[in-house]
Parts: structure tokens; C-alpha cells; sequence
């Protein structure tokens, strides 16, 4: 492996890679006028895919994304604005990431606008991506700045949303730091949650579930409603969603801020390694 990533970019997309010329680790999309998504993030040694986008039963998902319900009664999740021709999600041009070994990182900013084309929100996702080699890990520093006074409404599931290629019949599991899997994961707080399922493209082998990959969540402790209330619903989507502890304010002029870690590994989830990454992080 290289010793260090190469980037390709331009203001609407960014792909970091090991090899120039080779498949992309990391891809990030910020077109305009659309939400801004990272997808695919492959799997650590490069075979297969581990994000979706747009899947048949959730059309309006994209990889790993942020969306919002009920921001000043505005719904930033299901895209349905789009279908009138006015976008809410308007990204600034990227400008090219920080490079350092194995490291990079850089920021997508956003604005969130209403249907009059009024600034709501300005949103900076800020990444760093450390590659580890046999696994990879994104964090992410989140912040929303109001315009106007800001009102977000309670709802069942909100904020970074991680959609993985689920399909029923290949099966998967969603486990969380409290040993919750799938369903009874749902609502409930914890540290992190980590999906992990078979990954088309990859050879098991002959080992048990060796066409697995997977990537873990982790929320901060520094945010708000730490442990998170989460989001796990019937494809196996997962959120830290704030939302679900009930609605909450944020003024003009005033910003608020999280900070998450995405661990992407290969193979089944294996708690005592997250909770591990989860410590790490926490101290950070």
C-alpha cells in the first residue's frame, strides 16, 4: 500500500485514492443545488462497496448523508421539494483537501434555504479521513449556523444517516455498544451502532461470513443527548438522531455542533473492537 493518499478533485467532487489511477477509498459528492453525500466508501481492501445510493425503497438516500425533518416545519430529508424544481441543499465549490500521509481532510459547506430561496441554515461538515490500511476511519466535526431563529421539531429519525447495500435475503445485522441487534436497537440510546452485512464483489473463501464488511457510527460524548437515541429502521439505516429526544431551538446567529467517527472494517462487527475506537475517541 502507499504511503500516502492521492487526491483527484474539483469544486463538485473529491475522490481520495491509495494509487493514482486506482479506485477511490472515498468518494465525496457536492453538486449543485443537491444534497451533498459520501458514496461509495469501499471496504477497506478495496473490494466492494459498502455505501448505497438512492436504493428503490428510499430513493432520496445517498451513502452516508445528513438530513433533517421539520426545520422551521421544512422537511431537509425526503427530497420531495425537488420534484418542483427547488432545491434546499445549495453546496459551496469545494476547495481542495489537506493532504498529510495517510491523512486527509477538508469541508463541505452547505446552505439550507427554504422554498422562497431564504437562508434557513449554513452547514460545514468537516472531515478528516485516516487510513489505517485494514480498516479506515472518517470523523466528522458537524455544524449548523441559524440565520433566522431556528426551530427543529421532534421526529423519529434525523441527523447523519449511514445507508449500507441491505438486501433481506443476504441478510446483516445492526448491533449496538449496548448488545441491542436490529429492531430492538431502534429508539434506544447508545455509544455507536455498526452495520455489517455480505458485500457484493467479495470472496469468502470458504470462512463464515468472510464476504462481510461493515461500518460503525460513534457518537461523541461532547453532544447533545449523548448517548444518542438511534435511528436502526428495516434496511438496516442507522442515525444518531437528536431529534428523537424531542424538538429544540437554536437562535439567529448561534451554531450548533457534533462530532461523530466513522470506522469502516471488514467482516462481522466485533463490539470489544468499537468500543475500543469508541474510548479512543472519546478522549479526543
Amino acid at each position: 500500500m502507499s504511503h500516502a493518499l492521492h487526491a483527484v478533485y474539483t469544486p463538485h467532487l473529491l475522490s481520495l485514492h491509495r494509487e493514482p489511477g486506482g479506485p477511490a477509498l472515498v468518494t465525496q459528492h457536492a453538486m449543485p443545488d443537491t444534497r451533498p453525500f459520501l458514496h461509495p466508501l469501499r471496504a477497506p481492501d478495496l473490494a466492494g462497496e459498502l455505501t448505497e445510493d438512492a436504493p428503490g425503497h428510499h430513493p432520496w438516500q445517498h451513502g452516508l448523508y445528513v438530513g433533517l425533518h421539520h426545520v422551521n416545519g421544512l422537511d431537509y430529508w425526503s427530497e420531495q421539494w425537488a420534484k418542483h424544481g427547488r432545491g434546499y441543499f445549495h453546496p459551496r465549490p469545494l476547495v481542495a483537501p489537506r493532504l498529510e500521509g495517510r491523512a486527509a481532510a477538508w469541508e463541505v459547506v452547505t446552505d439550507w434555504r427554504d422554498e422562497k430561496g431564504g437562508e434557513v441554515l449554513v452547514e460545514t461538515q468537516g472531515w478528516r479521513l485516516e487510513d489505517r490500511g485494514e480498516t479506515y476511519a472518517l470523523d466528522m466535526n458537524w455544524t449548523l449556523r441559524a440565520i433566522p431563529d431556528v426551530a427543529f421539531g421532534k421526529h423519529p429519525y434525523g441527523g447523519l444517516f449511514l445507508r449500507m447495500p441491505y438486501r433481506k435475503e443476504r441478510g446483516g445485522e445492526a448491533l449496538d455498544s449496548e448488545g441491542r441487534l436490529n429492531a430492538a436497537a431502534e429508539q434506544q440510546r447508545s455509544k455507536w451502532v455498526a452495520v455489517s452485512l455480505p458485500i457484493e464483489g467479495r470472496d469468502a473463501r470458504g470462512q463464515e461470513r468472510g464476504d462481510w464488511c461493515g461500518v460503525a457510527l460513534l457518537d461523541h460524548p461532547a453532544n447533545a443527548e449523548h448517548p444518542a437515541p438511534w435511528r436502526v429502521d428495516g434496511q438496516l439505516g442507522i442515525a444518531p438522531s437528536r431529534c428523537i429526544a424531542g424538538e429544540w431551538k437554536l437562535p439567529a446567529g448561534r451554531e450548533a455542533a457534533a462530532r461523530y467517527r466513522v470506522l469502516v472494517f471488514a467482516g462481522p462487527a466485533e463490539p470489544a473492537r468499537i468500543a475500543r475506537e469508541w474510548d479512543a475517541f472519546a478522549r479526543s
